[in-house]
């Protein structure tokens, strides 16, 4: 069974217990350290060769916007909630910015969506 591979950037440093929700769902999680950590999603993503990118500060997507226009992935931002993170991986965006969270449950709802869309569950 595949591991999705989930990078965290969030604007304050945090992600700790999103990373927790995607690993609890059976995925790998890597929270990019420091602050303005979402202003290098992107980068990371390409590096490590992500399948799923999380944006988060005030705006709701600077991170996922720079992310998409740098390496040309699909994206939604904007996104307040666990079921619109979700929807969002459904719909086929490999990168989804929201406001600040830092929340278990959306970390196993994305790895939940990516599993149903990989055929994995």
């Amino acid at each position: 069974m595949a591991k999705p591979l989930v990078v965290i950037g969030h604007r304050m440093g945090k992600g700790e217990r999103i990373a927790k929700g995607v690993e609890a769902a059976g995925g790998e999680a890597y929270v990019i350290p420091g602050m303005l950590a979402d202003m290098k999603l992107g980068d990371v993503m390409n590096e490590k060769n992500a399948d799923i990118g999380l944006s988060f500060c005030g705006s709701g997507g600077a991170g996922a916007l720079t992310a998409a226009n740098k390496y040309g992935y699909k994206f939604k931002q904007y996104q307040r909630t666990a079921d619109a993170f979700a929807t969002a991986v459904k719909d086929g965006c490999k990168v989804i910015g929201g406001p600040f969270m830092d929340n278990e449950e959306l970390g196993e709802a994305v790895v939940k969506a990516w599993k149903e869309v990989h055929g994995e569950e």
